[in-house]
């Protein structure tokens, strides 16, 4: 199943998506868009474009596992892109992925625009990646 997953931001919304065996997440692109409804119209054509089954919307939840403010909003934005596309809608804990985006970019060295452009995909990748890796352990 293509599954593609998304890091919901105010500013830039990074996707990912993964290969049909649901083995390895991949980035897509970053959307620059401040309008949910516009955006979800946006990532509606993307997985139309990736024949996607599945989206998987981050959650970002608090430290202590609680849902905040801003998990709020996703859940509201991922009940949008489940009404607009009509497609299953699934919510991954995000939690540290923004924080490993960062790591993992550290590593290539991978410093100011070209970083500001690529870390909402790379944050979109890793909850994909959590998500395909929990599914498969089946936790």
């Amino acid at each position: 199943m293509i599954i593609l997953a998304v890091d919901y931001g105010d500013v830039r919304t990074g996707l990912a998506v993964c290969d049909p065996t649901e083995t390895l997440a991949s980035p897509v692109c970053s959307i620059t868009q401040r309008d949910p409804a516009r955006l979800a119209q946006e990532i509606a054509a993307v997985a139309a474009e990736h024949a996607a089954q599945l989206l998987v919307v981050g959650l970002p939840k608090n430290m202590d596992g609680s849902e905040g403010a801003r998990a709020e909003k996703c859940i509201a934005f991922a009940t949008l892109l489940q009404e607009l596309t009509g497609l299953p809608t699934q919510l991954q804990d995000e939690r540290l992925t923004t924080v490993s985006a960062h790591q993992a970019l550290n590593q290539t060295n991978t410093r100011g625009k070209k970083r500001k452009a690529v870390i909402d995909q790379v944050s979109a990748v890793m909850i994909l990646q959590d998500y395909l890796d929990a599914k498969k352990h089946n936790l």
